[in-house]
Order: C-alpha cells, then structure tokens, then sequence
C-alpha cells in the first residue's frame, strides 16, 4: 500500500506523562469524537510522518532523539493509523478495504439486531449552548463555603437519624408498596438527572463541549449518560477526575441536604420525598455508580487515578496472557509491561471483573426471563448466557491451539499438547475436573426435622380445677396405671353431691311406692327417674375419673410446668405436662422436590439440633410421603420459627413456597435420659449416587418443557 498521508482535521494536545515517565499525547478524531492516548514514539514518527519513508523515520528518531526505533516499529504505528481510520484514502484499494472493514463491523442484520438488544443509545439533547448560559449560575456549587455547608448538612443529618433510627427504619419499610415504589422511581430519575448534570457542568467549567446527554438501554433497562469524551483534551489528570467524580459528589450532596431536610421537615409529602431522595442516592451511588467493574463513574475514577486509559482492556489483555502462561507456559511477552505489583493488582482486577460480570449477566438472564413471555424469555435467557458468557469463553479456548502450534509448528494435535509439559498437566487438571462432574457421586440431601418420641401422652386439665396433689415430677419415670395427678373442680363436685341426693330421694320414693296401693301405678315412671338419675351420677364419675390422669404405659413426665404447685388452680385444656415413651424415638423431616428424588427407604442419614446443644444422631429412612404436602403440620419447622421450611401465612395455616415432602426416620441407638420431649434440627441424608452434570441438565430439562407447557 503506499504511504497515507494524515487527516487533516487531527488535532493533538498535549498530556501527562505515563507511569513509566515518558511524555504522552492525546490524538483526537473530531469526525467521530474518538480520543487516542500516544507515547513519546508514537509522537515522534507522527512528527516526522511527512517523510514517507519508515526506514528514513527511525533513522531521523534514533539520530536526532535518545530513542532508538526499528522500521518494524514505525510500520505498528502505520498500521495503528490505518486500522482506526486516522488518515486520508489514497487509492481504490484503500477505500474498498476500509467498506469491506465497516461492513464486517457491522455485522448482517441479526448481528446488529443482538447488539442493539443489548445496548444502544439514543441522545435526547444537545446541551452544550445552554450549559455554557447556565454555567454562571451553578458556578457558586464549587466554592469552598457550599462545600463547608455540605458537610455540616451531612454531620446533622446523620446525627439526627441515629437519634432516631426507629422512626427512619419504619418509614423505610413503609414505603415497600407499590406507591412507595413509584415515589422511589420518581426520586431515582431526579437524582440520575442531577447525576449527569454534575457531569456536564463540570467539563463546561473546564472548557469542555458536551455535545450529547441521553438514555442508554442495557438489556432494555434505562441508564442515564452524557458524553464527555473531550475531557481527554484536558493535560490535567485532576481535571479529568473531577468531572469523573463530578456525578457522585453531585448525588452525595444531594443525600446529605435530603437527610437533613428529613430531620427537619415536618411530617407530609416533602419529608417523604426527603427520605425518598436521601435513601435512593446513598444506595444507587455506593452499589451501582462507585463500582468499578462496570463502566461506570467508580471505573472512569480509578482509570484516571491509575493514569490508564482503557483499564478494563488492558487488564483482560494482562489477565489473558497470564492465563496462558499458566495453562501452557508459552513463553509469550506479556502484551504490555509494569511493576510487578502493578501487574500482579491489574491482573487481580481483571479475574474480579469478569466474576462480577459474571453474576450481573446470570441476574439480567434470569431477570429477562421471569419479565417476557415464556418461550421469548427462554430464547433471550439464551442469547445472554451465550452472547456475555459461552462466546468471550469460546473465542479463548479456539485460539490456544493456535497459540500452542506457533512453539512446534510441525506437530499435530497430539503433538500439541505432549511437547507442552505444561499443557499436558493442565489438559490432565481439565480432565480430571470434568470427571467430577461426570462421574456419579454420593449425595447429601438436607431438611427441617423434629425429633420426637413415637408415642407421647399429653396430659390437660379437663375443666377449670385446683390440684389436690402432685404424684410425680418433672423427668421421673411412671409406671402404666400410675396416677400422674390429682385435680379436683368444685362445680363438679357440687353437681355429683346434688346428683346423689337426688338419686337417694328418687329410691325413697320407688320404695314407698311398693307399699302404698295408691302409688303403685308410678312404679314405672319412678324407677325410670331413677335410671336417669344413676346414669346422670355415673356419667359425674367418670368425669371425675378424668381429673385423676393416669399414665397408659410406662414412660417419662415432661414439661411439666414449672410454677405448678399444690393448691394452685388450672385453667380448662392448659396442658399439664407429657408423658413420652423413652425407648422409641422418629425423625420427622421435611425435605423439597429435588432432594426427595435422590433419597429411598434405607437410606442412612444423620439429625444435628439447633445450636448443636442436643444430641446428634444416628438415623434410617422408614417412610417417604409420595404426595407434597399442603400444610406444614409442625409450625416451629417453619423459617418464621426459626426453622428451614419457608412457608407464607394463609387463614392462620402455614402452606410451603415450594413442593415439600415428609420424610420419616427411626433413630438407631439409645438416647438415655433427655432433658427434653423434642428437638428441632437439621438432618442430612446420604442419598443414592448421582453425576453433578447429569442433575444439572435434568433440571434444565424439567424447566425448559415445563415453560413450554409441557
């Protein structure tokens, strides 16, 4: 190709110097407002690119400056010109090559179809006439006294809502409703605003146009932007920081002024949009903007701190070199040079970077598909995993053949990873870690379960009574016809007095009855008032018989309570205490839909208390429920107990979220003498062996035909 010649509407400013101290250039490209960060020899060719000739140009720079280039290195900045469209079109050739280079970026329809999906802008205003109006106007925002002001307004607000954080926690759970959600969309939009606002008065202040503010869609979720590109022109690496952190401080202020105005205002629609404002930007600033793994604010502040344009590139390159190192120990220089520290907290960054990216990409999937229609929201579950997560993987993995072939071009692909005493041992790693998850493992399926004795007798207070005498005590073994206590109900007792004399009454008068001629026909009528009375005075005795439990076999007393004293008096069905069975004990558990597919009857398993303050034991799998319950019958299991099973409230009946299966289990050794009826705790169930990929896919399966309606 012959030589090009430059554009003529470049520009280039002077800019800091790198971290290794050399001077350092900013090239702006004003057709499409693209800056290009320049060492000191890119400079130097650029200075000299008039010669047309790359043999002439190094021989110019190693003669006339302390550095020393090559003509390779002349022709890499030739190509870097070329390749970002930095000079004029000479010839046919040229223009052709640069169409079919736009053609490729663009890609066919589907292609531009996936990158719009998942990110475009669309610019609402061209703000930079009446930025420069209003600049005056918000000029008094960067002055020591507002930002002295600022910080007393956030050492009272603080003040006042740790003097009352009561009042500001329940005002933040009231607003969990769908008008608090739209107050709280409301103040999010308010803040974004500022939040770009502070950034493009803040490059006007510097000289800076900003040309563009708008929306961005990410995955058709709104972000706020304002092109500030031109910050770039700035020499001044703290010039650059400012307008960078411009729109945090902008939202810190902003919270600082709303949690004292909420400390202040009266009650009413201003204190709520007060709370609103203060408790949106604190949290959308620390969570969101101050990251720096997304580009956003946190990544432009600690890319200008770091003095590294381009930061998330540059350590994915740094990190991709060290991950072939380490796989293969290819020998290969690493793509750029620093400290070892520098490279070792670069490399550190990038690893976090993609784990972060990771769960954000994981979140919008699911998210995009629990907000579309099913089978659309699969589809697009799809692209996200493939497009984020198994296409950066893919393009990686093809090039490490590649990469291997260029040490020992002539050997094949087998040859490839034997002459590579480090290929072969992570290609063994990578086997073995797939065998893992092929292989069938034994697996541990957890749940909710209460131990309890099989048979247990609860003792209760049939009636309103007084306790006449206490037989046996907390913990003491009762044999089977023991009376456990004794209770006495005056109302009965009266009843049953009253009931006898009538009875006695009533046989004076069947006797009598006999002996006078005349009341001898009402022999009937009076044995039958008799009968009635007997059976009334018999029904008053049993009734009697049941203030007088008695244990139906031998066991222990428990939770008896402990202010139950002689002469005291109980209230009708207060339970009294528990008589339990010692020498047969059960596991109740409760298990959900994934966990009971992999267990069976005669799987051994293991029950752990709460606090681990019981006993652990040792447990078999009796009996498996093959239908889900519909009602958790043992509420401390629940999650709003304390217990594991999470269920919601309806009609004072707890139903499970999810499909949930009772278990039973027998307890295989002896238990002694417990200081309780029952424990609440965890059980662990060594279920049948299964492969890990397997499982995973089966559930796939399961979800994927059951959205489809399957």
């Amino acid at each position: 190709m012959p030589w090009p010649a430059l554009r003529q509407e470049l520009a280039l400013f002077a800019s800091e110097r790198l971290h290794d101290g050399q001077p350092s250039w900013t090239l702006h490209d004003p057709v499409r407002n693209q800056f290009f960060r320049i060492d000191w020899p890119t400079f130097e060719v650029l200075c000299r690119w008039a010669s047309a000739d790359a043999e002439a140009i190094a021989q110019s720079i190693t003669s006339e400056t302390p550095l020393s280039l090559q003509v390779d290195d002349v022709e890499a900045v030739r190509r870097f010109l070329i390749e970002n469209q930095l000079v004029q079109i000479a010839a046919a050739g040229q223009a052709s090559g640069l169409a079919d280079r736009l053609q490729a970026q663009r890609g066919t329809w589907t292609t531009w179809l996936l990158h719009h999906y998942l990110f475009f802008r669309v610019p609402l205003a061209h703000p930079d006439a009446w930025l420069q109006r209003l600049l005056p106007w918000v000029a008094p925002f960067w002055s020591g006294g507002f930002l002295l002001a600022t910080l007393m307004a956030l050492a009272m607000g603080v003040f006042h809502i740790a003097r009352d954080w009561g009042r500001f926690s329940t005002t933040l759970l009231d607003t969990f409703s769908w008008t608090g959600l739209a107050g709280y969309g409301v103040a999010l939009l308010a803040a974004k605003l500022l939040h770009e606002l502070g950034h493009a008065f803040t490059a006007k202040r510097y000289g800076c146009r900003v040309p563009a503010m708008g929306v961005a869609l990410l995955v058709l979720f709104p972000v706020a932007y304002t092109d500030t590109n031109e910050v770039w022109k700035l020499g001044n690496r703290q010039k650059r920081l400012a307008v960078a952190g411009a729109g945090i401080l902008t939202e810190l202020g902003i919270a600082a002024w709303a949690s004292l105005a909420w400390a202040l205002l009266p009650d009413g629609a201003l204190k709520s949009a007060a709370f609103m404002l203060a408790t949106t930007t604190w949290v959308a600033t620390l969570a969101i903007n101050a990251s720096p793994f997304m580009r956003f604010d946190g990544y432009f502040l600690l890319s200008d701190w770091l003095d590294m344009p381009n930061l998330h590139a540059r350590s994915f390159a740094l990190a991709r070199w060290d991950l072939r190192e380490r796989l293969f120990a290819l020998g290969v220089p690493p793509p750029e040079v620093f400290a070892p520290a520098r490279r070792r907290s670069l490399i550190a960054f990038a690893y976090a970077t993609w784990a972060y990216r990771l769960i954000v990409f994981l979140g919008i999937a699911v998210l995009v598909y629990s907000f579309f229609i099913k089978a659309v929201g699969i589809f697009l579950f799809v692209v996200e995993i493939g497009w984020f997560v198994a296409m950066p993987l893919w393009m990686e993995v093809r090039m490490w053949p590649g990469l291997l072939r260029q040490k020992n071009p002539a050997a094949g692909w087998v040859g490839l990873f034997w002459s590579n005493v480090r290929a072969r041992r992570s290609a063994m790693w990578c086997f073995m870690l797939v065998l893992v998850f092929l292989l069938p493992w034994p697996t541990r399926q957890s749940g909710a379960g209460l131990l309890r004795p099989v048979e247990s007798f609860a003792i209760y207070a049939p009636a309103g009574a007084k306790v006449l005498a206490l037989n046996h005590r907390e913990g003491a073994t009762v044999a089977a016809g023991d009376v456990l206590m004794e209770l006495e109900s005056s109302d009965l007792r009266v009843r049953l007095t009253r009931a006898q004399l009538r009875l006695a009454r009533a046989q004076v008068q069947v006797d009598q009855a006999g002996v006078s001629a005349e009341q001898r026909g009402n022999i009937p009528v009076l044995e039958q008032e008799r009968e009635t009375i007997a059976a009334e005075v018999n029904t008053l005795l049993t009734e009697l018989q049941l203030f007088k439990p008695t244990a139906p076999y031998a066991g222990v007393l428990r939770d008896v309570p402990q202010d139950l004293q002689i002469g005291s008096w109980v209230a009708a069905k207060e339970r009294l205490g528990i008589l339990v069975k010692p020498d047969a004990w059960q596991v109740e558990a409760y298990v959900d839909e994934e966990a009971v597919q992999h267990i069976a009857v005669g799987d051994s398993a293991n029950f752990h208390t709460d606090g681990m303050e019981g006993p652990t034991l040792a447990l078999t799998v009796i009996a498996i429920d093959r239908e889900a319950i519909h009602e958790l019958p043992i509420g401390m299991l629940a999650a709003q107990a304390g217990g594991s099973v999470l269920t919601r409230s309806k009609q004072n009946q707890l139903i499970p979220e999810r499909a949930t299966y009772k278990v039973l289990m027998k307890v295989n050794s002896a238990l002694g003498n417990l200081s309780q009826q029952s424990w609440r705790g965890s059980v662990v169930i060594s279920g049948r062996w299964h492969s890990r990929l397997m499982r995973f896919g089966r559930s796939a399966m399961a979800v994927f035909w059951r959205e489809l309606g399957f």
